[in-house]
């Protein structure tokens, strides 16, 4: 939930997928909703801890206050990017209603199936 850990580990890993081929990657992350409409997500985990995990780890509040305190950017500029990536996103989401569904040979285009040897990692 760190963004500058996840760009380090990933220049770590993309050096080594272009000199040795794919690498896995595990994030650790916080799922602040449920899975669905029909999991509430707070069954199985309190309000409080929600919230508490919202306040202390959320990435994005992160980078807002890193941002200020290091004076990097203001209020007003934070401000502002949020508003153009909120419209964005609105004119994403409406092109994507108002767009033809794609054809159903799209749910299986580019799904590996077949084997891969991995290169070992260790010399056992």
């Amino acid at each position: 939930m760190n963004v500058l850990a996840v760009r380090e580990a990933v220049k770590v890993a993309m050096a080594h997928a272009r000199e040795h081929g794919p690498i896995m990657m595990e994030m650790d992350t916080y799922r602040y909703h449920g899975h669905s409409m029909s999991d509430p997500g707070i069954s199985y985990r309190t309000r409080d801890e929600v919230s508490g995990v919202r306040t202390a780890r959320d990435p994005v509040a992160l980078v807002k206050k890193w941002l200020l305190e290091l004076e990097l950017a203001t209020a007003d500029e934070i401000k502002s990017v949020e508003q153009m990536v909120r419209k964005e996103i609105d004119e994403a989401v409406e092109a994507a209603k108002s767009a033809d569904p794609p054809p159903a040979s799209e749910l299986t285009r580019d799904i590996f199936s077949g084997t891969y040897d991995a290169p070992r990692m260790c010399n056992n």
